[in-house]
């Protein structure tokens, strides 16, 4: 599973707001270490984007 870069490059959001909730779900992934990390060979930050792409996880800015 790799980087979604068709995704990356459609997107037209906030970035700094993307790159953060990526970074956090990737995160938590490397912590929890689901059977999704390990199919994934541990590629946490691809399976992020994957998931918050695909709308599998839905994140929100709190302020």
């Amino acid at each position: 599973m790799g980087i979604p870069l068709n995704s990356l490059l459609d997107y037209n959001g906030n970035a700094y707001e993307l790159a953060v909730a990526i970074s956090k779900r990737a995160y938590q992934l490397a912590v929890l270490k689901t059977p999704d990390v390990v199919d994934s060979d541990g590629k946490v930050v691809g399976l992020a984007m994957n998931q918050i792409f695909s709308k599998e996880i839905v994140y929100q800015i709190e302020e």
